[in-house]
């Protein structure tokens, strides 16, 4: 079959499919023992969300969160957004394929979408740009809470946020569609660097403000959230940030952290 192949299972999350609803499970056992937090973010629900994409041991946490409320808006087609880490090119790539494989089965990509999408917006397709951890990490989360959802996997490198707003803008004129846009925080400052530079991204998210990331944010995906922001406050979304931590909180290291965050548009 025509896939898009698995190219960090058994690094950045599970290969087996057990362990990975195992952990899905402990997060939200997590969730279930803090009812106050349980009961605020069960009030919430939305199509559009910003998640982190670390092995799922440092980051998993917070990607749930949003993967729960995610699935409540129940969207036929997911797209993910995701900046390349090994491979540069100019603008952005779509997944030209059938499938996308994950250790929970098969999630067939929207391929009519595929096709109009790379017509509309002139999208070409690099198959070395998407072995890319930044949106592979977030498909065993759509797989677990979507089971029958399509998907599109969009991932960019030297872009602007000017090449992605219209992607983003078209596709929430779509009906039972959602949008994932994937970006870690800071990486490799103390504690306390680290919580001071990503509470720049926090408040530019909060308030919708790409200015804000320009004075200090270290946002690695910082040109989908930028995207997003720009898209959010023409549209008119109301954002709010759903859980903020570090790598810290698994590692205990606090002398080189990475930052990760989640957040919700409705």
């Amino acid at each position: 079959m025509n896939h898009r192949s698995m190219s960090v299972a058994g690094s950045f999350y599970p290969a087996d499919a057990n362990e990975i609803h195992e952990m899905i499970d402990h997060y939200n056992t997590i969730l279930h023992s803090h009812p106050d937090v349980l009961k605020h973010f069960d009030a919430l629900s939305g199509n559009v969300v910003i998640v982190p994409h670390a092995g799922w041991i440092y980051s998993g946490f917070t990607a749930n969160i949003a993967f729960r409320i995610l699935a409540k808006s129940k969207p036929k087609t997911v797209i993910v957004i995701g900046p390349s880490h090994r491979v540069g090119f100019e603008g952005a790539s779509i997944a030209e394929k059938q499938y996308y494989q994950t250790p929970l089965g098969d999630l067939a990509i929207n391929f009519d979408l595929v096709k109009d999408l790379k017509h509309r917006f002139l999208i070409p397709y690099f198959e070395q740009a998407h072995h890319e951890h930044s949106t592979e990490v977030q498909m065993p989360f759509i797989k677990h809470y979507l089971p029958e959802v399509q998907v599109i996997e969009l991932v960019y490198a030297y872009a602007k946020p000017s090449t992605l707003e219209p992607i983003i803008e078209y596709a929430l004129t779509l009906p039972n569609t959602a949008v994932v846009i994937s970006t870690d925080l800071s990486h490799y400052h103390s504690l306390e660097d680290a919580n001071r530079l990503d509470a720049i991204c926090l408040e530019a998210v909060r308030d919708e403000n790409t200015d804000t990331l320009d004075q200090g944010c270290e946002a690695c995906g910082m040109i989908g959230v930028k995207a997003m922001l720009h898209v959010a406050k023409d549209k008119g979304l109301n954002s709010t940030v759903l859980d903020y931590r570090t790598s810290a909180d698994t590692s205990g290291d606090t002398s080189r952290v990475v930052g990760y965050m989640s957040a919700l548009f409705y």
